[in-house]
């Protein structure tokens, strides 16, 4: 199981910092952004062999089953 900040939106976030930097503006005049999107991602393979129950509500909040 991994909860974490969205990859493709942080890649998002980086390329807007990238374009300000671009644009002129000094990095360190760059507010410090944090994760706006966060993913749940649950394995139940895994689960299976370490022998785990996942409760099917825990299963319905995830954004990605890997099964």
């Amino acid at each position: 199981m991994s909860y974490g900040p969205n990859l493709t939106d942080a890649f998002r976030q980086g390329a807007v910092y990238a374009g300000r930097i671009l644009k002129g503006e000094k990095p360190v005049d760059l507010p410090v952004m944090r994760p706006t999107k966060l993913e749940l991602v649950i394995n139940l393979k895994t689960a299976k062999a370490l022998g785990l129950d996942v409760p099917p509500t825990l299963l319905a909040l995830a954004d990605e089953v890997i099964e």
